[in-house]
């Protein structure tokens, strides 16, 4: 399995398909976040922030727009060791939103105030890999979330 760390998407297809409906339900997406060691402005900002506080500025401002959107944040933590597997190199971090379909999610990006805060996103990021997923049908999750 090869895997390659983005901070924007680069294949035509990922952004076609980011732009069609989606699945049916909520999508809670998958962030396996890699940051820099020292935070990089686009614009040459002079900067003293670790590429993971510069995230955590982005990270705090999203959770203010993602329930504009009908999103919000369900689930972050420090990656700590792999139990199985082999990577070369773990990712730092692991965030999960929750959208309420794809369209949110795409609404949500292209927005002004959402570019606003990714200039934060950009400059800690030194990769991620953003894994869509929906509850697996019949999980307890599918089935708490069938009940509202």
């Amino acid at each position: 399995m090869k895997v390659i760390n983005e901070v924007m998407p680069t294949d035509p297809k990922q952004i076609e398909r980011m732009m069609e409906p989606g699945p049916e339900g909520p999508i809670f997406m998958i962030n396996l976040l890699k940051f820099k060691d020292k935070a990089d402005y686009e614009d040459g900002r002079p900067t003293d922030l670790s590429g993971r506080d510069a995230y955590m500025i982005y990270g705090r401002e999203v959770s203010e727009i993602l329930p504009k959107y009908g999103g919000r944040a369900v689930f972050i933590a420090d990656v700590t060791s792999l139990a199985l597997g082999q990577v070369e190199e773990l990712w730092d971090e692991v965030a999960i939103a929750m959208y309420p379909n794809r369209k949110a999610l795409f609404d949500m990006s292209s927005s002004d105030e959402w570019r606003k805060a990714a200039v934060h996103r950009t400059a800690g990021l030194k990769g991620q890999l953003n894994i869509e997923t929906v509850a697996a049908a019949g999980s307890p999750i599918a089935n708490l979330l069938n009940q509202n």
